[in-house]
């Protein structure tokens, strides 16, 4: 460690901010989903809302009418996907049931549930954004 960051002790991400192009339906779909990973409301207010799990949160905030094209796409320059942890490979078969029976698309599903590889039990999807969302079983 060098000396100019000798005193740096990181302590793991603060926040997510995501602007969203329907703040109702991501309410909907985040609630939901967040809920079942254990995070709780956090904040509310009348153009956002944010969920909390131990210090990081994570805030959805309605994206302002001018500046709502060109749309997201996950594979311009920017975020890619948000990845969480799962309790374990059995969580993400209950999540994929739920996820199918919510009527949410999931991707690479020809090679659920190992689409990164016979050792990482995970599943993706799209939020209403269509901001791709991972769920990862623990190794």
């Amino acid at each position: 460690m060098s000396s100019e960051n000798a005193n740096f002790k990181p302590q793991g991400l603060h926040h997510i901010e995501i602007y969203v192009s329907d703040l109702e339906k991501s309410k909907q779909f985040w609630s939901w989903f967040l809920g079942l990973l254990g995070y709780e409301a956090f904040q509310s207010w009348d153009q956002g809302f944010s969920f909390i799990y131990g210090n990081t949160y994570i805030v959805f905030v309605q994206t302002l009418k001018q500046h709502l094209t060109p749309e997201y796409h996950r594979c311009r320059t920017g975020l890619n996907h948000l990845a969480f942890w799962a309790a374990s490979a059995e969580q993400i078969a209950e999540v994929t049931v739920l996820l199918k029976a919510r009527g949410v698309e999931i991707l690479y599903e020809d090679r659920h549930p190992y689409p990164g590889g016979s050792d990482y039990p995970s599943v993706f999807f799209e939020d209403p954004d269509r901001i791709k969302v991972e769920l990862v079983a623990p190794l």
